[in-house]
């Protein structure tokens, strides 16, 4: 059961975009409108049907799902797509003082919007290519990991600045975001020990982050960084960076003064995203379910959970969590689940370091992923294309970019023969 309450059986290609089996019927029909919003392809103003106009006047998708398709994971470009089509640029300056915190790039902004409304610039294009280096496990065989480089082009707004700090992400699944949501900051704080207090050389530290719709500063959980404290706060900011669409949380168009024109284009209402509708998409949210894990008897997967613990993978991937009693909707209260992380940052190495921090985590660090449903990912996207930036080409890739805190456990899945690294794989695939 490894979403509890929102547990289901289905492997299929539709895998990440199940409700929770125990939905009533008013809280189906909520569930169903959400879904709907989410795979809106919202249109310029002013549009026949008002609901779903006020899109731009820059922006990255037309739709929620046109980065997380059927409810899954982006990827970048390949073969010869030249556009980015579920992945973007988060972009900043370096701050300024002792808090260091990133500033927009002047003239456009913090995330990098590619596409624009007829009479408008996208902001620019982006160009990338991978970079690979060679590697041998400790028996001999050879691996190969790449890394990007990212070059942009055609910027609109003026000169981009010499200093300008670069991360591109990808869009993750959003299964089980409510059950996230759902665990106390008391039961999240258990296991950070940034100071590594108890000398196992894992310092797992929340990050913490304002929030526009809570008091500040509130534990962030959301986001490669954990730099969104609340649900609803993820949909709006996603709703504004990702597709333009002004909410009450985020009120303004993203107008910078150097985008002649921007300003003037028709707004699809005030805010274009009712609180109504933001309501029904985090609720969506909320009640999407999670895949069961698979082959459970597998003698290779039963091995391969033993050497997740024994090589340390565990300590931050943690197998259990558990809901507040009070947590809302009840439907989510004192649930036991499995997503494998502790919704902590971490250390993880220069290697994917993007050099840009976010709130108080480092260019280093990152939220631990949620494993939960990653076997899927080839069901449901037809790729396998892990860690933020979608560089990792399956779980093996993924591990051998561990370092910082998790160099550990990258060195014994390196120091490991082969049968052991499959079945470490296998079991990894299977959740």
């Amino acid at each position: 059961m490894t979403g509890g309450v929102l547990t289901h059986f289905e492997s299929n290609r539709d895998a990440f975009a199940q409700p929770a089996p125990s939905l009533d019927g008013s809280q189906l029909r909520v569930f169903n409108f959400g879904n709907r919003l989410f795979n809106t392809n919202w249109v310029a103003a002013p549009a026949s049907v008002d609901l779903l106009d006020g899109l731009g006047p820059t922006f990255n998708r037309v739709s929620c799902s046109g980065c997380h398709l059927r409810d899954g994971r982006g990827r970048p470009p390949i073969d010869d797509e030249k556009q980015l089509l579920s992945m973007l640029i988060r972009w900043s300056i370096p701050g300024r003082g002792l808090s260091g915190e990133p500033r927009p790039v002047p003239g456009y902004g913090s995330q990098l919007n590619d596409r624009a409304l007829g009479g408008l610039k996208p902001e620019a294009a982006v160009e990338l290519n991978w970079i690979e280096q060679i590697g041998y496990f400790d028996d001999g065989v050879r691996y190969s990991l790449r890394r990007p480089r990212i070059n942009l082009t055609r910027a609109a707004y003026g000169r981009l600045p010499p200093n300008i700090q670069i991360s591109a992400r990808v869009a993750p699944a959003v299964i089980g975001m409510g059950l996230l949501a759902a665990v106390s900051e008391d039961a999240i704080l258990e296991f950070a020990d940034p100071f590594d207090r108890n000398g196992d050389r894992i310092s797992g530290k929340p990050n913490r982050v304002h929030d526009p719709a809570g008091k500040q500063p509130e534990l962030g959980r959301f986001g490669w960084k954990a730099g969104v404290a609340r649900l609803v706060t993820q949909n709006a900011s996603a709703a504004l960076g990702d597709v333009g669409l002004t909410t009450s949380l985020f009120p303004h168009e993203n107008c910078p003064l150097r985008q002649k024109g921007c300003g003037q284009m028709p707004s699809g209402g005030q805010p274009e995203l009712s609180d109504s509708n933001l309501e029904k998409l985090t609720l969506y949210l909320q009640f999407l379910g999670v895949p069961s894990r698979r082959n459970l008897d597998d003698p290779a997967v039963i091995r391969g959970e033993v050497h997740f613990a024994a090589f340390g993978c565990a300590q931050c991937h943690r197998p259990e969590l558990r809901t507040a009693s009070d947590a809302s909707p009840a439907l989510l209260a004192n649930q036991v689940f499995a997503p494998y992380t502790d919704l902590l940052l971490h250390d993880m190495g220069e290697g994917l370091s993007d050099r840009r921090p976010e709130f108080e985590a480092s260019g280093r660090e990152w939220r631990t992923a949620p494993l939960w449903g990653i076997g899927l990912i080839p069901v449901v996207n037809d790729h396998q294309f892990l860690l933020h930036d979608g560089r990792a080409r399956g779980v093996a890739e993924a591990i051998l970019w561990h370092g910082g805190e998790a160099r550990k456990s990258r060195r014994a899945f390196i120091a490991a023969p082969q049968e052991t690294r499959d079945e470490l794989l296998a079991f990894v695939n299977s959740l």
